[in-house]
């Protein structure tokens, strides 16, 4: 088989290549490092069970990327990868109403019966709930599910990117083009050097419309940043703390030697601007703050800044685009990149070998996000 270039060393990349290279595919990915990629700043939640997204492509999307995780992470421990930054902690679902807390319950145990990865599920009182997060306020009941695990976005991805040399993989940093020849992909160009090859794969994340933009095409794909606080805390053992998940829009979750994280802020307008703001940071803060107020002793280690990928219809897609069909495009991962983006690699490798997929990928077609450019 001919070489396979990825533009995009993300999550959703790094994992494209290191499923590639373990089936013996020759594979070049590039990356430009671009300040503000989302999984350089992500601090990932695997636990979709209790999401009431109505959109049912999602779920069973997201379902079906929490499942794959433990097989990940063994084929990842068996090529010696094991600083991958993924941990089964559980999470626990915060709430002061009793009543919303049992349909939350109801949920996960009704979702269980086709995600038994999910594990146990139990209803904690105030107190059982702060003795798992001794930093949260005392009023907080919770709903535990056990199956929930926590992951660093960029050591999963080392991981990834690691393993994937491991099996012959070719990792470059440079500003990829896309070479049209007779309204034809047939490479990339890097740094000066040409790369021909008849697959790409683009994972590109929010940087995507400008590889199009130059032969016409319009990508319908929008950046959200999200401004994430890191904390040290060294007074207490963090290490089998659960992910907590708030009645607000934010998490806490915690990993190994006193790191505690909170976010994320969700700005829908700010572009490319990958500053931390005062606006944001207080937000962050104020949130955390009143979910969890004995963090106010913490100190503030780090500010991450996360440009999330969004579609018109808030929905992961990837295939094949349908003016170049020699182009497997994958976007839109949002804020559940980290849960969904090691999976849809899979899917993009099988797809390319000719292997079949693991979930029906209609549900998840990229024709409707692309549009000819209006001269």
């Amino acid at each position: 088989m001919e070489r396979v270039i990825i533009i995009g060393g993300g999550i959703l990349g790094a994992s494209a290549a290191y499923h590639l290279a373990k089936l013996d595919v020759e594979v070049l990915l590039i990356d430009r490092h671009d300040r503000g990629q989302a999984t350089d700043a992500a601090a990932g939640i695997i636990c979709p069970w209790l999401s009431q997204r109505r959109n049912k492509p999602w779920y069973a999307l997201a379902k079906a990327g929490a499942s794959y995780y433990p097989q990940l992470i063994q084929q990842l421990t068996e090529d010696g990868e094991t600083e991958t930054g993924y941990r089964k902690v559980g999470a626990v679902s915060l709430h002061t109403d009793i009543g919303k807390l049992k349909k939350i319950k109801e949920r996960a145990l009704e979702r269980r019966k086709d995600a038994p990865e999910i594990g146990e599920v139990a209803l904690l009182n105030e107190s059982e709930t702060q003795a798992k997060f001794p930093l949260l306020a005392p009023q907080y009941s919770s709903v535990q599910v056990k199956g929930a695990a926590r992951v660093d976005g960029r050591a999963l991805r080392d991981a990834l990117l690691n393993g994937a040399k491991k099996y012959g993989a070719e990792i470059i940093q440079g500003d990829a083009k896309l070479l049209l020849e007779e309204n034809k992909i047939e490479g990339v160009c890097v740094n000066g050097t040409v790369y021909l090859t008849e697959k790409i794969i683009i994972a590109a994340g929010a940087w995507a419309p400008e590889l199009f933009s130059s032969f016409g095409l319009d990508v319908h794909v929008k950046a959200q940043k999200a401004q994430i606080l890191h904390f040290r805390e060294d007074s207490k053992d963090t290490s089998k703390w659960p992910v907590v998940i708030p009645p607000n829009d934010q998490y806490i979750l915690a990993f190994d030697d006193g790191k505690i994280v909170a976010g994320a802020t969700h700005e829908d307008d700010k572009g490319f601007d990958v500053r931390p703001t005062v606006s944001g940071i207080h937000e962050v803060l104020d949130k955390a703050l009143e979910i969890a107020p004995g963090l106010s002793e913490a100190a503030v280690e780090e500010i991450r800044i996360g440009l999330r990928p969004f579609t018109p219809g808030f929905l992961p897609i990837f295939g094949p685009v349908p003016q170049y069909p020699r182009i497997l495009f994958a976007n839109g991962l949002g804020a559940s990149g980290l849960t969904v983006g090691p999976f849809i690699g899979r899917q993009l490798a099988h797809i390319i070998v000719g292997l079949p997929t693991d979930i029906d990928i209609a549900n998840y077609k990229v024709d409707e996000s692309f549009s000819k450019s209006v001269e």
